[in-house]
Formats: structure tokens, sequence, C-alpha cells
């Protein structure tokens, strides 16, 4: 495999504590959500919009099997936390146009990729539940039609209590479609948060409920979303939510952090300390354990489940395999061995790029990039940490390089600093079974410590024009990141 050559900028080294310092002081940014500003780091490697076709089959050519991302990006309001693309009210009547460009975009890629093989199929959005079930239905079927979709792919959509609440008949419409598993968006039970979060309609009553239709449709995963790191949300709010999480008993409990870039309130970043973040995870970790769910450290997907990871094989693969996956409708982010695109609208969040771009019979894509190397390995690194781990075999079947020769100075300064430590892991066998030949994974895995030190640990594996963004920047005057004091970000036990 060949990766296009580094720019001058991700070919300098770093001095490990400077880097982690950078991290942690950016601890807002310095996260799984990687790039950081690639308008500026990854701007060497834009690819000219005349040669977006001949870049992406290229890409795709020894690619038998993928993964497939669906972008739903209607909701019925727009949440002020949400920092993906949502478009706003005037466009919510174009759900059945929007599913009918999915279906021009899907025919496009099967004509010019050829039938790949899904091994996984996650529905998200917004809400892909906004819109009509029937519709849903069509597209799994389209593709089923352009791509080798087996009756045993897995297939996860995302709902929100109102609609799983209100109508237990979309429900029964997505297992007749194939979805096994569904995750539920509650983020927070407060009402008076949720006024503040503009989400007052997804209250207790609808959550209880919502959960009693999911029980009674069966599906095989039921999954739920909480969200901490709120300005407003006190400890005792947190445990709240926590505590209703348990009456609910879902299989799987996942939680975000809030990440105020691109939110509507992004200036709140200034009133919420890092070190309140961290009694939020502790405090969560510690109530999730006692009650019987785990996670190893840095994981954020809980599962009661044993030997069960918890998230989708879509994500699972991702995590693990740094598997490839091509995503669909706007905005859509897809990733191969050597590419990552994001398709059209993503910016303004309309959608008349979006079907601009079909319509003059091209690929939606916004913004595609050839990347080096580096990139490609910091991306799988930063996605590998959503489970708090880095599966060491896939990481060399993936780039034929070993981690310890690709990042010697970062992996000594985590093993030395207590952040990371050699673990077989478990994760990823009930979907991948023995595409690793044992029961077990090597990985390098984050320690308690480095849990506690995500965003400065994180960053160690970013490529260099990223981690000298990082140590260049100062958040007390970023307008949409900025924090009343700097913090200390020496490690400590």
């Amino acid at each position: 495999m060949t990766w296009v050559e580094p720019d001058s900028s991700d070919q300098v080294k770093y001095d490990p504590q400077e880097v982690f310092e950078a991290g942690e002081l950016n601890h807002h940014i310095s996260n799984t959500a990687y790039p950081i500003a690639h308008a500026i780091t990854w701007k060497p490697y834009r690819v000219r919009l005349e040669q977006h076709l001949q870049t992406v089959v290229k890409s795709f050519e020894n690619l038998t099997d993928i993964s497939l991302y669906t972008h739903i990006p209607f909701c019925e309001k727009r949440c002020y936390f949400c920092e993906y693309t949502v478009v706003g009210k005037d466009e919510l009547s174009e759900t059945k146009k929007y599913m009918d460009y999915l279906r021009k975009e899907l025919e496009n890629y099967s004509n010019i990729l050829g039938r790949k093989r899904i091994l996984g199929f996650d529905i998200g959005g917004g809400t892909p539940s906004f819109v009509d079930s029937k519709l849903l239905a069509n597209h799994i079927d389209d593709v089923s039609r352009f791509f080798d979709l087996d009756k045993d792919t897995e297939i996860s959509i995302e709902t929100t209590p109102k609609i799983a609440s209100d109508d237990i008949a979309k429900l029964k419409d997505y297992r007749s479609s194939g979805i096994k598993r569904i995750s539920m968006g509650i983020q927070v039970t407060q009402p008076d948060l949720l006024k503040i979060l503009g989400r007052s309609a997804n209250g207790l009553d609808h959550i209880f409920k919502a959960t009693e239709n999911i029980r009674k449709v069966n599906f095989n995963k039921f999954n739920i979303d909480l969200m901490y790191g709120f300005a407003d949300q006190t400890l005792e709010s947190w445990e709240s939510t926590l505590k209703v999480a348990m009456q609910l008993d879902p299989d799987y409990i996942t939680l975000y952090r809030m990440r105020y870039k691109l939110t509507r309130i992004s200036d709140q970043a200034s009133r919420i300390e890092l070190s309140k973040i961290r009694q939020m995870a502790d405090l969560a970790k510690n109530f999730l354990s006692a009650n019987g769910y785990y996670a190893n450290p840095g994981k954020n997907t809980y599962s009661i489940i044993n030997n069960d990871t918890g998230t989708s094989s879509y994500l699972t693969r991702r995590v693990i395999q740094g598997f490839p996956y091509l995503g669909l409708g706007l905005g859509a982010q897809t990733f191969t061995d050597t590419t990552i695109s994001y398709n059209s609208g993503s910016v303004g969040k309309n959608l008349n790029p979006y079907f601009k771009k079909i319509d003059d019979g091209l690929l939606p894509i916004q913004d595609l990039y050839n990347l080096p190397l580096a990139h490609m390995m910091s991306k799988m690194i930063a996605v590998s940490f959503y489970f708090g781990e880095i599966n060491l075999e896939s990481f060399y079947n993936k780039f034929h390089i070993r981690l310890e020769d690709a990042y010697t100075d970062s992996v000594n300064y985590a093993l030395e600093h207590g952040l990371m430590e050699y673990t077989n892991s478990i994760n990823g066998l009930e979907i991948l079974g023995n595409d690793h030949g044992t029961n077990r994974s090597q990985c390098l895995s984050l320690t308690p410590k480095g849990a506690k030190h995500f965003n400065g640990t994180i960053a160690l594996f970013f490529a260099s024009s990223i981690q000298k963004y990082l140590i260049e920047r100062d958040p007390t005057k970023a307008q949409d990141m900025a924090i009343n004091q700097k913090l200390a970000v020496k490690i400590s036990a």
C-alpha cells in the first residue's frame, strides 16, 4: 500500500511532555474527533475536484469488504449541544426527496466501485427515526440491491425517547426491516437541564414509555446514550441521570463527554473546568461498575453482558481494526486505507449542495483528502481511544509497522508515566470472532491514570501538524473554547 508523502509540517518531532501538556490544556478539542483544524492541518492533502472520482476509485479498488454509514440529517428540533450535521426546520419536509437522493448516491457508488460486501451498517443522524419507517425500509432494500448486505449483517439505528414512546409501529417496522440494534439518546433527565439544552420534549414520561416499547419489539441489543460535562450540570444532577438509567435496565450505556466545538452553547466551555469533568467521569464509572456495567479504563460504552463490547458491528470494526467505511448522505464521512472525505452540505448544514452535486452527476463530496501514513495512523488510533486501547495486531495488519516503531517516543512516555500498559483484551470478540487467531488480543491500553489524563495521552499519537496546532494554540484566546484560567497539567497520580 502506498501513501502520499507527508508535508514538512508532518515530519517534525515534538517533545512528548510538551505535547501531553498541550493536549490537557486544550482538553475540549484534544479527543477522538480527529483531525483538529483540518482546514489548516490537512490543507496540503486536499484533492482537487477534478480528481475526486479517480482518487475515490483507487482508494476502494483493493477493498472487498467495507462497512456502511447512512446519515439522516433531520430532527424535530436541533439540541443546543449538537455538533453534527442537522438541517434547519425549513427543510424538514424534504425527507422523501432526501431518501430518493440517497438511493441515487448508492447506485452511483455501486456503479463505480462494484458490489462491495457490507459487514456493518449504522443509520445515524440527526434523528434517523424522524423519517417515515417505510422510507428507511426502502433504503435498506436499496443497500441490498446495490451492495452485498448479508442477512446476518448487524444494522443499528438511533432514536429519541419521544419518537420511540409515541410510535411503536415505527419500532416494529425497524425490526421487520432487519434492524437488530437500537440506541436511544437520553443524554440527561433533569427537567431544568433538559430545558436549557432544548430537549424538554424528551422527559421522563417519554423515556420510560420508550423503553417499554423497545422491549416489546424485542431488539437484539439496546443501548442508551448519556452526556456529561455541561456547564449547568451538577454532580447530583448527573448521578440522578445515572439512577434513571439503572431503572431502564439497558444492555449497554454509552457516555459522551460534552464537546463544545460547533455547538450553539460553545461559549459555555469557559464555565466548566476539567477537574469537574473528571469528577463526573469517576462518578459514572464507579456507579455503573457497582451496578454490573463494565468498561475498561477510557472506554465510553459500558456493557452488562459478559464478553460483549456493547457497540455496533460498524463501530466495533472501526475502533479495533480501522475498518474502511462508505458514508452516505449530507456531510457523511468516508474512510479508506489512504483517504478521508466529507460529503457536501456539512458546512452550511443545508441540503442544496448535496442535491446539486448528485444532479450534476458528481459524487456529493465536499472535501477529499489523500493522506500520508502519519495521519491515517493517527486517525485509527484516535478512534481506537473510544475503547481506551490500541489493538497491536490490527495496527500492524493495517500499516505493516509495529506501533512501538511508529511511535517510539510516545509509547515510551506513556509507559514510563503510567498512562498506558500492555493488556490482553476481549473487546470485539463477539463480533470479530477469531479474526485475531486467539481468544484475546494484545493491546496498548489506558490505565486508570491514563483515562484521567485522556486528552493529553491521546495527543501523544496525533500527527505532528496537529500537535503543533495544540502547542501553539492559546485556549484563553479562542472565542469558542475559552477557559477562564489555565489548568495545571502536571501528571498526577
